[in-house]
């Protein structure tokens, strides 16, 4: 994966699906003036409607968990100009005429296209530096970003915080620092709080929770077990038995 890439492993982690959808439930809507579109407006929390303006398309996004740290770091609404981008706007033509033509496996199509027009979307927020806090505005961070990424693509490895200060490339009193000011959290707690949500899933998939807690650094089941209650309010063998 390219060092670049400060997304891919957090879609595939959380199977994110986005499809279709009325402009009431929808997170994305696409405005338009005079029948051309013109913007798109991101609201992770649902609900966006065109403001009096005609929507042309308008889709929604399964996040797969409400546990995900990108969405929680989101702004409420983004209003994205179409104007200066003109891979966004052949997008939304392609997405148009999809919907329009109704051909045979318009379904998959559209579910595929709705879900590149969300990365687009995530890249537009990562590169204008919208968020001050949070996960997006340590990924927008091109120091921080390598670290976080690190963490999210190497979630088993024995990091502690000089290692991950040294893949910023930054000292560990001034890694720590930044870290903590811009993800809201320092970066253990991070790493911990992202191992324990992929450990859930794990256990949801069927998983033991001794190879769960092995897996995610943990010496023993019970440790693991404590760490979980108190990140989650629950035992982990209630999750992986409902």
């Amino acid at each position: 994966m390219s060092d670049a890439d400060r997304l891919t492993t957090l879609i595939q982690r959380f199977q994110l699906n986005v499809r279709p959808a009325g402009a009431g439930d929808a997170d994305i809507a696409v405005v338009a003036a005079d029948d051309q579109p013109c913007r798109i407006l991101f609201s992770p929390g649902g609900g966006v409607e065109g403001a009096g303006a005609q929507v042309v398309f308008a889709a929604k996004v399964d996040w797969a968990s409400d546990m995900n740290p990108l969405v929680q770091s989101l702004p409420r609404l983004t209003s994205y100009d179409l104007a200066d981008d003109p891979d966004a706007q052949a997008l939304v033509a392609v997405l148009r005429n999809e919907v329009a033509a109704d051909r045979c496996g318009a379904g998959s199509v559209l579910n595929r296209l709705c879900e590149v027009l969300l990365v687009r979307l995530l890249r537009h927020l990562m590169q204008s530096g919208v968020a001050e806090t949070g996960l997006l505005a340590g990924l927008a961070d091109p120091r921080l970003s390598r670290a976080i990424v690190a963490m999210h693509d190497r979630p088993q490895h024995d990091w502690d915080a000089c290692a991950l200060a040294q893949e910023a490339g930054l000292s560990l009193s001034r890694f720590t620092e930044l870290f903590s000011a811009t993800v809201g959290e320092s970066p253990m707690a991070y790493l911990r709080r992202w191992r324990l949500i992929l450990a859930r899933q794990d256990l949801a998939r069927g998983v033991r929770i001794g190879t769960v807690a092995r897996r995610y650094g943990y010496s023993s089941p019970e440790g693991f077990s404590r760490a979980f209650r108190r990140q989650f309010n629950e035992a982990p063998i209630q999750l992986r038995f409902a």
